[in-house]
C-alpha cells in the first residue's frame, strides 16, 4: 500500500487512474467487512453487501466532497445498503413457513453459554440504532469516541453518550433474565 492518504486515492480515481481506487478498496475492505458480518450474521451476504457498497462508493465518487472521512462515508453506503438488503428479504420472506432447527447434542455448559449469548446478541439487537452502532463499534471494532464520532458523523460527546445509553440498557434488561442469574 502507498502512504497517499485516502483523499489523495479519491482526486487521482477522479482524474482517471481506476487502480487507485483498488487501493482505497484493499485499505478498508477488512474493516467494512467485520461492519457488515456483524449486521447480517452471514458471511455470503455480506460479501455481496461489502461488493456492493464499494460499487456505489465508486459510481458515486465524483459527490464525494471530503466533508467526512472516506471510511465514515463508505461506512454509511455499506450500512444503507445492508438495510435495504434486510428490507428487500423481509418482504421476500415474510409468508415463509418457520424453519426447524435441529440442534446436536451438547453439554449443559455448552447449551448455557450459547443461550447467554443470544440472549445478549438478542438484547443488542433491540437498542435503538445508533445506540447499537456506538456498542458495536467501541466493543467489537475497538474503536475510540473520536473515530465512532466520525463514523456516526456526530459530536464526540454524543458518540460517547449513545455507548453509554446502550450499556445501561444492556445491564438493566440484563439484570432480570433468570439464566444469567444461574437458575433455571
Amino acid at each position: 500500500m502507498s502512504t497517499k492518504t485516502d483523499l489523495q486515492l479519491i482526486q487521482e480515481v477522479k482524474d482517471g487512474n481506476k487502480k487507485s481506487f483498488e487501493e482505497l478498496m484493499l485499505r478498508h475492505g477488512k474493516f467494512l467487512m467485520k461492519v457488515v458480518v456483524r449486521l447480517t450474521r452471514d458471511l455470503d451476504m455480506a460479501e455481496d453487501i461489502v461488493q456492493d457498497a464499494f460499487i456505489k462508493a465508486y459510481r458515486r465518487l465524483h459527490i464525494f466532497e471530503g466533508r467526512s472521512s472516506f471510511r465514515s462515508w463508505l461506512y454509511q453506503i455499506a450500512v444503507n445498503t445492508a438495510r435495504n438488503r434486510f428490507r428487500k428479504h423481509s418482504r421476500e420472506t415474510l409468508t415463509a413457513e418457520p424453519a426447524e432447527v435441529a440442534v446436536e447434542s451438547q453439554s449443559e455448559n455448552s447449551m448455557i453459554a450459547l443461550d447467554v449469548k443470544g440472549i445478549l446478541q438478542k438484547e443488542i439487537e433491540r437498542l435503538p440504532d445508533r445506540q447499537r452502532m456506538a456498542l458495536t463499534l467501541r466493543v467489537f471494532d475497538d474503536l475510540s469516541f473520536k473515530e465512532i464520532a466520525e463514523l456516526m458523523a456526530c459530536p464526540y460527546d454524543t458518540a460517547k453518550a449513545n455507548y453509554r445509553h446502550a450499556l445501561l440498557k444492556l445491564k438493566e434488561r440484563l439484570k432480570g433474565n433468570v439464566l444469567l442469574k444461574g437458575g433455571r
